[in-house]
């Protein structure tokens, strides 16, 4: 670098003393340096041609200066005068203007005062060396006479340092000066134009300055480019390139056109030699071509200075735009290579399976091919740093260094991957021969299990069992683990913990399998080895050889040596014997059973653990090989704009997928190998976790969208290449979909091989549970595609049931029930049911590809579930329900396809209504409790029941036992029985059992829920509107057709609309608009009530009584006349209102 930049200072230096050579020169030409004056300055003084420079020469080569006859001599001023006179001696050369000055005066037509007077002007203040003043005196008579007797008389006046002489005529001036040296004018045959002299005199002068200024410009301009800092990065440097080059080029034309300028000139001065041979050019248009001629040479000599120093500053620019496109190389490949580092330090595991280590050295040969791209631009790199130091680059210092670097890292990352394919290698090795081991144990468990129990009683199936047995055994030379300690220290370059726990538990695999083939071995070489003893030719006893036909080694020998009379006397003894072999080999036939479903459970198991990292190590291929792509600056150019900042929406949460099992799940899968059976318990501690598969099945539609707008790009041509798939990135991105599917296979297939197994409840659990995320994953693609909802869906509470149905309408409006047309043809509506909410929206058409074709719902409207209540069954068709809507202001008869999807919607919308009535029950509760506190207690003897107490308290007693009863909405507060009034006829057989026949609403005392909007609630006055609930308490067919039905207990506040003052003694007197407390319900119409404000409690009708409405102000008094036939209407709305919960609607 201090070598460049000595050699670019001497260079400037060269070319500045060159340039001023050119600029000093060129004022030598000129006589700039010396009168410094142009003949642009004084061009109006040399126009009046009092005095010229016709180019003549005297004998001795003088300059000849001629002044002609100019009337106004005497007028010119002496500045105008002394600059034409300085002007015109500075033309000729040094050598010709040493010689001395011929002046020709011509006063031929002027008087002799005037030649006087501009004799001596001109003598006084002429600037130069004068060899001879020749005066043509005037020609007329008088003045000639005059100026002869003047001449004479005054010759001291004309004393000059050179003789002036007088000239009678033009003919005694060409015996001092040759015709061919004087104008026309003086009768001399040069050709002289005043004007056409001015011109080329002035176009010499500007050309001659035109080069200097070329020269300084040139000059000034060197100075800057040798002066310009260079940069430190490659745009700054291209950018003073490109402007120095452009100012160049600015001057290099401005040469070019100084040469032309200076061409023209030397062309336009020898066009009167070329028009034709004859001697017409004088002696100072000579001097002037050769003027011209010298001022091209310093242009020519200014320009090739400049060249020359260009030429080192170019390759300066040059070479330093080389260094920083070779220093911005380095640090991108710098960067990736120590990226690279970084990444392969990760590569620190050494697989926990066969497949997995394929999976690592597929994955550590895929990141050698994605990085040796960084590896050969790093080498490439480093050779045109070679190149450069070669081609003598000013900056070797700094290249040589980096060059190194670079070779360095490529060296060292060539041998991590070495090292790291070895350790793989290694790895694959090991578990290979762990997998032939293992394969060999399960292929030996599978021959036990297919030896037939039965067959190998006899002498030929022993020995052929032996035989396959030990066949088998003599594979186990080249398929099982020999050593221990041999392995331990073959692979102890790879061996960690989990590997050392592995192959121990592989080895004590195999050594317990090799036991029990010994055991079966030597059992069978029993068997085979048995000796028939020789017996007396009796026949045995057909039955003793029908119930043991194929009995235990020692029965048979015990047989063998018995005689056929011992045969006889010992028949139930041996009977006994056989029916003990039955048994052994029952047992053994169930041992043999349970070890095939074992071996079938291991299998499975080992499916589900092949196949789960099978499926991680997919995931981490797509996340590796596609989503890190993404963010790789080498591969940034091959990505889409559509593709930027979109692979969170391209991958979803799939990285979060792959952590889950690659870290969690799949490890402790593995803990489970050795007991299968338990395996659902793994499924069960983590099924939270699974949740995250919502998430990424939600947002796959805006994965599918943008995979088909951008699939041709060539980003994932090229990692599909790299990664060598066959298959494109959209199977990939479906992986974790079917994986979650594919689960619940696995646990039906591992279930139905524990049937009897210690884990059999936690697989059925785990079964369940995969399902219902599947079916919450499939609810919640359903609910993302609603469109039109103004509120937050996330408000209504989970999402129970969703399902398209058929739905006809029935509406009520203001307080008449008018039906609307009827519809031929009904509505089709997917419903949606809420914890809060059931919403009713359109099915749009299907459209699209994939995941696009998945439907989208236009929302319609949505019920409150607080205001909604259930009828289960629709007359005419048992696939319909009803679900109605403020006190059936708006009753929608729902079709579902069939009756189990109808049961199964029902069976939810109860278990919501109960959860309604059970949280609005213990609110009622707490604020009785609260309100009996501050109410005196009656005494005990007033309010003891007088008739039929005991059927009262059986009723107490079953409603207190009852989880649905209404019961805890009353009071409780200490207080006593209240009395009997009538005899109340117990409900017939026939009622009971058809009340228990009918399917009804499990919603305890027909809930309806609770709604903000109504306080009351009427029966449906059609039979199609009949609810359930009416049934369940005290309705049946027989109720419904007589047209009788009480008034049920709601429990809370009433207001009473009738007096009532007659009555038995345990009669309350109330009059109308009293309140009171709602203690019990009792027979005959008649209810037992308090009075809060004067704690008397007894018995009133219920007809007089009206639900208490609170501050409301809405209050309505529904009686029995007033509902359907069979019912009666109660509404409830205190006991919530005041609590600050909607108010509920019972239906009785």
């Amino acid at each position: 670098m201090r070598f460049w930049l000595r050699t670019e200072e001497m260079a400037l230096e060269e070319m500045v003393q060159r340039l001023n050579a050119v600029s000093r020169h060129t004022d030598e030409i000129m006589h700039q340096d010396i009168i410094p004056l142009c003949a642009a300055d004084i061009q109006d003084q040399l126009k009046k041609r009092f005095a010229y420079l016709s180019g003549g020469r005297g004998q001795d080569g003088s300059p000849v200066i001629t002044f002609p006859d100019y009337p106004a001599f005497s007028e010119i001023p002496d500045k105008e005068f002394q600059n034409v006179m300085t002007y015109l001696t500075g033309i000729p050369s040094l050598q010709d203007a040493g010689i001395g000055f011929i002046l020709v005066i011509d006063r031929r037509r002027d008087k002799w005062t005037s030649v006087k007077a501009s004799v001596l002007r001109i003598a006084a203040s002429f600037p130069a060396n004068l060899q001879l003043v020749l005066v043509l005196r005037p020609t007329g008579f008088f003045q000639r006479t005059l100026s002869d007797i003047a001449f004479k008389f005054n010759r001291d006046d004309f004393k000059m340092k050179v003789p002036v002489i007088m000239l009678s005529s033009v003919p005694d001036l060409h015996g001092y000066i040759d015709k061919s040296q004087l104008t026309e004018d003086l009768g001399g045959t040069l050709d002289y134009c005043h004007s056409r002299w001015l011109c080329q005199r002035t176009a010499i002068e500007s050309f001659a300055l035109m080069v200097k200024q070329t020269a300084q410009m040139l000059q000034s301009f060197g100075t800057e480019l040798a002066e310009t800092e260079l940069p430190n990065d490659v745009q700054s440097t291209s950018s003073v390139l490109c402007a120095h080059t452009q100012k160049k080029d600015k001057a290099k034309e401005d040469l070019r056109l100084a040469l032309k300028e200076g061409h023209s000139i030397l062309e336009s001065l020898r066009e009167p030699q070329a028009e034709g041979p004859e001697p017409g050019v004088n002696q100072d248009q000579l001097d002037n071509q050769a003027t011209v001629q010298r001022l091209l040479d310093q242009l020519n000599e200014t320009e090739a200075a400049f060249d020359e120093f260009w030429a080192k500053h170019q390759q300066k620019l040059e070479q330093c735009l080389q260094l920083r496109h070779f220093e911005q190389g380095f640090r991108e490949v710098k960067a990736v290579l120590d990226t690279v580092s970084q990444k392969i330090a990760t590569f620190t595991d050494i697989g926990n399976s066969l497949a997995h280590v394929e999976h690592l050295l597929r994955d550590l040969a895929s990141f050698e091919e994605r990085s040796s791209v960084a590896v050969e631009r790093a080498r490439a790199l480093s050779l045109d740093g070679e190149q450069l130091i070669e081609n003598k680059h000013y900056a070797v210092d700094c290249i040589r260094p980096k060059c190194e670097e670079l070779r360095h890292l490529c060296d060292q990352f060539s041998a991590e991957i070495a090292r790291r394919r070895g350790l793989l290698s290694k790895s694959l090795e090991l578990h290979r021969r762990l997998e032939t081991s293992m394969k060999w144990c399960d292929e030996g468990i599978y021959l036990l299990a297919s030896q037939p129990v039965d067959k190998c009683q006899s002498q030929d199936g022993a020995e052929a069992a032996l035989q396959e047995i030990e066949k088998f055994l003599e594979t186990g030379a080249e398929n099982k683990i020999q050593e221990l300690s041999a392995i331990y220290k073959e692979y102890d370059s790879i061996l960690n913990q989990d590997l050392m726990e592995h192959v121990r538990k592989v080895f004590q695999k195999q050594a317990s399998m090799e036991e029990v083939f010994h055991r079966r071995q030597a059992s069978l070489k029993k068997l085979a080895a048995r000796q028939t003893r020789p017996v007396q030719p009796v026949a045995p006893r057909p039955e003793a050889l029908a119930k043991s036909p194929c009995p235990s080694p020692g029965v048979r020998r015990g047989s063998e040596n018995s005689s056929s009379e011992g045969a006889l006397r010992r028949g139930p003894y041996r009977r006994a014997k056989s029916e003990m072999s039955d048994s052994r080999q029952s047992r053994s036939s169930a041992g043999e059973e349970e070890e095939s479903l074992a071996v079938l459970r291991r299998h499975v198991m080992s499916e589900l653990l092949d196949t789960e990292r099978a499926y991680v190590e997919e995931l981490l291929c797509v996340l590796e090989g596609y989503a890190a792509e993404m963010d790789n600056p080498l591969m940034a150019h091959l990505l889409s704009t559509g593709l930027h900042n979109k692979k969170d929406v391209l991958f979803g949460n799939m990285e979060e997928i792959y952590h889950f099992h690659n870290r969690i799940f799949l490890r402790e899968l593995e803990n489970y190998t050795d007991c299968p059976e338990l395996v659902g318990r793994c499924f069960l501690e983590r099924m939270e976790d699974f949740q995250i598969y919502e998430k990424y099945c939600q947002n796959k539609p805006r994965s599918e969208s943008l995979w088909r707008q951008c699939s041709d790009c060539a980003f994932f041509q090229e990692c599909q290449r790299k990664l060598d798939h066959k298959l494109s990135l959209d199977s990939y991105l479906l992986k974790p979909v079917q994986r979650i599917t594919k689960y619940q296979l696995l646990l039906k297939e591992m279930l139905k091989y524990s049937k009897n197994c210690e884990g059999a409840e936690d697989l059925q659990e785990a079964l369940s549970s995969i399902l219902g995320i599947l079916k919450a994953v499939n609810d919640s693609m359903h609910l993302i595609a609603i469109t039109g909802y103004d509120g937050n869906l996330g408000d209504l509470g989970k999402l129970l049931m969703q399902g398209s149905f058929s739905v006809w309408t029935d509406h009520k409006r203001g307080h008449t029930k008018v039906k609307e047309l009827a519809r031929f043809k009904p509505m089709q509506r997917h419903l949606f049911l809420h914890e809060k909410a059931v919403l009713f929206c359109k099915k749009r058409e299907e459209n699209g590809e994939g995941y696009e074709k998945a439907p989208s719902y236009s929302y319609k409207q949505s019920l409150n579930m607080a205001a909604v209540g259930i009828t289960e069954n629709v007359k005419g068709d048992a696939k319909k329900f009803e679900i109605w809507y403020n006190a059936r202001e708006e009753v929608y008869i729902v079709q579902a396809p069939t009756q189990e999807i109808k049961a199964a919607w029902v069976n939810e919308i109860r278990k919501v209504l109960t959860s309604q009535l059970q949280a609005c029950r213990e609110a009622s509760q707490h604020r009785a409790l609260e309100q009996s506190h501050s109410l005196p207690l009656p005494a005990p003897t007033s309010t003891s029941p007088s008739r039929g107490n005991s059927r009262n308290i059986k009723k107490l007693e079953e409603r207190k036992t009852d989880p649905l009863s209404l019961e805890g909405y009353g009071s409780s507060a200490p207080m006593s029985k209240p009395p009997e009034k009538g005899k109340a006829s117990p409900t017939s057989p026939d009622k009971k059992a058809k009340r228990h026949e009918v399917k009804s609403d499990p919603t305890p005392f027909g809930l309806r829920g609770w709604s903000k909007t109504s306080h009351s609630l009427e029966a449906p006055e059609d039979d199609g509107g009949w609810s359930s609930a009416e049934e369940q308490i005290n309705s049946s067919d027989t109720e419904e057709d007589s047209g009788v039905g009480p008034k049920k207990l709601v429990p809370g506040k009433y207001t009473v609309v009738a007096d009532h003052e007659k009555g038995g003694p345990d009669a309350l007197v109330v009059r109308s608009g009293d309140v009171v407390d709602l203690v019990q319900e009792g027979d005959e119409g008649l209810w037992y009530v308090r009075d809060p404000t004067t704690g008397k409690e007894g018995w009133v009708p219920a007809s007089s009584l009206s639900v208490h409405l609170g501050q409301s102000g809405s209050a309505q008094c529904l009686s029995s006349s007033e509902s359907s036939p069979g019912s009666a209407v109660l509404s409830n709305s205190s006991s919530c209102s005041e609590g600050g919960q909607a108010p509920f609607t019972l239906q009785a």
